[in-house]
């Protein structure tokens, strides 16, 4: 089953009751490091479209190597980083 990348979102573990010496639950998924490249490819997007279709999302999950859900994740937090600024 695929995740965003935020573990926050999807616990298997009650929030903020992991065990003492380990965790309970699914180990958290580590944080997505985005090459230059495919922030590059992002923002460029992000500038023509704030929000991609489904069939958009697959074309450029797999022109980057990234799953759909890191890419509808990514533009998520990119329109509230706009969101912030403005």
């Amino acid at each position: 089953d695929e995740s965003s990348g935020y573990e926050s979102e999807s616990a298997g573990a009650e929030r903020g009751a992991a065990a003492p010496g380990g965790t309970r639950g699914r180990q958290r998924r580590a944080r997505t490091a985005f090459t230059s490249e495919q922030v590059c490819r992002l923002e460029k997007t992000f500038q023509r479209q704030k929000y991609l279709g489904a069939s958009e999302r697959r074309k450029l999950a797999a022109a980057l190597q990234l799953s759909e859900i890191q890419i509808k994740t990514w533009f998520q937090n990119r329109r509230m980083k706009l969101k912030r600024q403005i």
